[in-house]
């Protein structure tokens, strides 16, 4: 009885550093990251995965301090999408069963975006589960991206490009997205290697959505036309046009996710005022906007209500972000209760949408201004230390 009475502090205070519960996460994983590590269903492609399914796998493993699965989620992506070799590769954006019948990369142009978030979520990890090995792949995977995916543009500066291969057109144009780097990443590889890039990446982002915005709202894609040597403007993207929709709405996202301090995040905020307004004006947010003119169509899918609800949080609108939120958490419900055959897509997209924001709106996590993230188990097991 002394006994146990002496272990009762010590096993009170393991108790209090469980990681709170996110069932969201769990449901998502146990149905859709294999056993090895492989996340299903990222891809319109039957049976295929996407480095970019990898990465916000591997970024809410962390937040659910779900540590065995992050690292079979990183060495999958490291094996197979870029050969156990991210010193020198990026990792392929598809990957999945071939016509031949083959299981292998099937595409090895890398996503930018998936390699931020890969680079980021294997900073956090590093710091927050004092994992050095996880320090020294994200050092290497960060070079890469610079050596890989960083270009300077005239009459800008240093900017990153969607992936290796084909986004440099004739005539000195550029595609790029908007959607595909977050200030909150670029903040925390900024504070990683200050003497890097990443800084500047950061204020031409805002200078590149801001340029490029029209009405309130964010295209999917941006041209930069370089007109000499030291000038340049932002364009219509030559192949989407002046569009925004599945990747734009990521734009809202991220900034309603921003710190509060963030003073990029909320420049843009105020001028990308379009969404609010539409969402305000019928209830939901449109699937597909024609940014240069204002005009919205369509039924968007709940992932898109998702997105919105840090957004029109630091909008002001917090009762439109609550009925947001109702309907989202009612359609999660039903599309996680249907058999999968049944289930179209968006599939993927609508829940990691809907783990992005309901984990930020649960205070699963936040984003510091650093860039570094504030965990809800973090914060318990600092509080047990502390005592």
């Amino acid at each position: 009885m002394l006994a146990l009475a002496l272990l009762a502090p010590a096993i009170a205070a393991a108790q209090s550093c469980e990681p709170p519960a996110w069932p969201l996460w769990q449901s998502y994983a146990t149905r859709f990251v294999q056993a090895d590590g492989r996340v299903l269903e990222s891809s319109l492609e039957n049976n295929h995965s996407t480095s970019e399914g990898q990465a916000y796998g591997m970024l809410f493993a962390l937040i659910g301090n779900d540590q065995p699965r992050f690292d079979k989620l990183w060495r999958w992506t490291s094996a197979n999408l870029a050969g156990s070799a991210t010193a020198t590769r990026l990792p392929g954006w598809l990957w999945g069963q071939g016509k031949d019948g083959q299981w292998r990369l099937q595409d090895a142009n890398s996503a930018a975006d998936a390699d931020l978030w890969i680079a980021y979520a294997l900073l956090e990890a590093a710091r927050l589960w004092h994992r050095p090995d996880y320090h020294q792949d994200a050092l290497h995977l960060m070079a890469t991206i610079e050596a890989q995916l960083v270009v300077k543009l005239p009459g800008l500066g240093p900017m990153v490009l969607p992936g290796p291969q084909g986004f440099v057109q004739p005539d000195a144009l550029w595609r790029l997205n908007p959607s595909y780097l977050p200030l909150p990443l670029l903040r925390r590889l900024a504070k990683e290697a200050p003497a890097g890039p990443w800084q500047a990446i950061a204020n031409n982002t805002a200078t590149m959505i801001a340029q490029s915005s029209h009405h309130g709202f964010v295209a999917d894609w941006v041209g930069y036309q370089g007109i000499s040597a030291q000038s340049g403007v932002f364009v219509s993207d030559p192949i989407n046009g002046d569009t925004g929709s599945y990747d734009a709405i990521r734009v809202y996202l991220w900034l309603g996710m921003s710190d509060t301090s963030e003073p990029l995040a909320a420049l843009l905020l105020k001028r990308l005022d379009g969404m609010a307004r539409s969402t305000v004006a019928t209830g939901s947010p449109p699937e597909t906007v024609q940014v240069l003119h204002g005009s919205v169509q369509g039924q968007s899918p709940f992932g898109f209500r998702a997105a919105l609800i840090p957004y029109l949080q630091a909008k002001g609108h917090p009762r439109l972000a609550d009925q947001q939120r109702h309907r989202v958490e009612l359609a999660l419900r039903e599309a996680l209760a249907r058999p999968d055959a049944d289930a179209g897509p968006p599939r993927y997209y609508n829940f990691m949408l809907s783990l992005f924001a309901l984990g930020w709106a649960d205070n699963h996590y936040r984003f510091r201004e650093d860039g570094t993230l504030k965990l809800s188990w973090e914060t318990a097991c600092t509080r047990t230390t502390a005592r």
